[in-house]
């Protein structure tokens, strides 16, 4: 593994000349070249992640398990609070103390 910083660098330089590749094949597809014939680009480089795969597969297939956040007694009780506050502006419309 590099340093982050070198990793960092050497990703800049490879979108830099994908960027620089892709504008030529522009420039060669409008003027005039089929876009068939051209060669299109493609990344020459990317980094080595640095996570194990097996640990983000056994990840992915616990995230499906995982808690939602709406099922928590928290979400409940903003919810709650909400319809509290609905009514209230309900009650408030209703006896005409409210702006129209």
């Amino acid at each position: 593994m590099l340093p982050r910083q070198e990793r960092r660098a050497h990703a800049h330089s490879e979108r830099h000349r994908i960027h620089v590749e892709l504008q030529n094949v522009a420039q060669t597809v409008s003027s005039g070249v089929e876009p068939e014939d051209v060669h299109e680009p493609g990344s020459a480089w990317k980094p080595s992640h640095h996570h194990d795969a097996e640990v983000a597969k056994s990840k992915l297939a616990k995230k499906g398990r995982t808690k939602r956040h709406w099922k928590t007694k928290m979400w409940k009780r903003r919810t709650q609070l909400r319809m509290e506050k609905i009514e209230a502006l309900q009650v408030t419309r209703e006896t005409g103390f409210a702006r129209s």
